[in-house]
């Protein structure tokens, strides 16, 4: 059984790969909204994903363009690290102080966040179809849900257990860590064991960097 060239296997196996690589878009989705008003806290989660459900569908469009450029990869990953940081360390203090403002940069952190990510989901899922554009759209539709109810859920457990917010920079630095490791300009440079050293190292780094600014902030206030 096939539908516009893709048999059901082919469809399943990319259902399967966002399942297992949307983990992270909804993490991301969570941190960054976690600190912005309960009201507003829906309106962020869809706003936000809507925007990178866009990139994404440009994304499948111009993948191949992308890939062209050299060290699109290590940029992101560096991009990366650095919106982990700042999910981190929150800046309770401008939440409060700026009221409406914290709303669009929520929004704009889960997009540019999001879009970083995607490039490894689309890519996965492009080879999945050998870059059947149908195939790659439905990829990038069948994550909204993924992301949005997966988003909500880890969320709800921030606001209980503050600590799996630490879990979630975790998880965004070892991200991080293995696009920088899988940047092609530096495939025949790196030594295979660099390939688990840096996304190891990247995540230590973060987290305990995010835990002494955090504690830092807590002693001044």
């Amino acid at each position: 059984m096939e539908i516009l060239g893709l048999s059901f296997a082919v469809l399943l196996k990319v259902i399967l790969i966002n399942v297992v690589l949307s983990g992270d878009n909804a993490v991301v989705i969570a941190m960054a909204s976690r600190n912005v008003p309960k009201k507003q806290q829906k309106k962020v989660i869809f706003w936000g994903t809507f925007g990178a459900i866009i990139l994404r569908l440009l994304f499948a469009v111009a993948i191949g363009y992308l890939l062209d450029f050299p060290f699109v990869t290590l940029v992101g990953g560096l991009l990366l690290v650095y919106i982990a940081i700042k999910l981190l360390i929150g800046e309770d203090e401008d939440h409060h102080s700026k009221g409406g403002s914290s709303f669009i940069t929520a929004v704009k952190t889960i997009i540019i966040a999001d879009a970083v990510m995607s490039l490894d989901n689309v890519l996965a899922i492009a080879g999945a179809v050998k870059g059947n554009l149908f195939g790659i759209i439905i990829g990038v539709i069948v994550s909204i849900p993924i992301v949005v109810f997966g988003s909500q859920l880890i969320l709800k457990a921030m606001v209980k257990y503050p600590i799996i917010s630490y879990a979630g920079a975790g998880i965004l630095a070892w991200t991080a860590g293995e696009m920088i490791a899988g940047e092609p300009k530096f495939e025949h440079i790196l030594p295979h064991d660099f390939h688990l050293l840096i996304p190891t190292t990247l995540t230590i780094l973060v987290i305990g960097f995010g835990y002494f600014l955090t504690k830092k902030n807590v002693n001044r206030a």
